[in-house]
């Protein structure tokens, strides 16, 4: 779709994107509106104190703080979280969460001073040895037929308008075992649509059968966000690193990378998935 095209089909604001002048490099002499989409600081502020600044698309923050509160094990379920605000602030934004107590004292005792990008990586953790934390071993109650992968890919723009619109996101999806996504998330940090995924899969009714499928490729963090939240069988259109292979083998998680139409490679845990006979 052309930048003009996709101007026609979204006169209305869309949040999370906006529109800026820029010049195509077979028309330089005069400038044409283009779509991009946000960046932000967003701030996970617990029980007051700021933990973690995240670059971030501004949109389902509420799911990203709960689904970041879930996958770096800061609470065991939704219900130690007594309160959710999101805030402007300093040029950009804080979400404010209250904790239990219970859990925020936890929380200090980790005693980390997390600096979080785009790309994110480290993070600034302060020992390497808390990179790869431990996450409890998943149990095998989940199978997919990897016949109902190939029409999941095919949904997965679907929940992508940002990245329709701009080419700029990465997207986290749920499938269903009928192959279905049933909800998306995305922005432009894969690890953010991924935390803002589990987020509302905790919140929602979908309940625990199926798979995350994710636009990028899976990393040790991609892998070890989805384990904590107990997701038992992850996707990745792209590649998986070593140490995410490592971690899903030590997790009991499945992990599959290059998730294309009629292709994909597993990495760990083959027993998870079937081929059935197409009809």
């Amino acid at each position: 779709m052309s930048n003009k095209q996709r101007q026609d089909d979204h006169h209305a604001p869309l949040d999370g994107a906006g529109q800026l002048s820029v010049w195509q490099r077979n028309a330089l002499e005069q400038a044409q509106p283009d779509w991009l989409a946000e960046e932000v600081p967003v701030a996970l502020v617990y029980n007051g104190i700021s933990h973690v600044v995240m670059m971030a698309t501004p949109k389902d923050l509420a799911a990203f703080a709960l689904g970041f509160s879930l996958s770096e094990g800061i609470i065991s379920g939704p219900e130690e979280i007594f309160g959710i605000d999101i805030v402007p602030a300093c040029g950009g934004i804080e979400v404010q969460i209250e904790l239990s107590s219970r859990r925020f004292m936890g929380l200090k005792a980790q005693r980390r001073a997390m600096a979080g990008r785009t790309g994110c990586g480290v993070c600034g953790v302060e020992q390497l040895a808390e990179i790869g934390k431990p996450v409890p071993a998943l149990p095998f109650t989940q199978t997919f037929d990897f016949n109902r992968l190939d029409g999941a890919l095919h949904q997965l723009t679907d929940f992508q308008p940002i990245g329709q619109l701009t080419g700029c996101t990465h997207a986290a999806a749920w499938i269903a075992p009928d192959g279905q996504l049933q909800a998306g998330c995305e922005d432009v940090g894969r690890h953010v649509a991924l935390d803002k995924l589990l987020g509302q899969r905790c919140q929602a009714e979908w309940g625990s059968c199926g798979a995350v499928l994710v636009s990028s490729r899976a990393s040790y963090e991609m892998v070890q966000k989805a384990a904590m939240c107990g997701v038992e069988i992850l996707f990745a259109v792209s590649a998986a690193t070593r140490l995410a292979v490592e971690v899903a083998q030590r997790s009991n998680l499945t992990l599959v990378g290059f998730s294309k139409p009629g292709r994909a490679t597993v990495y760990s845990h083959p027993q998870r998935l079937r081929q059935s006979d197409p009809k």
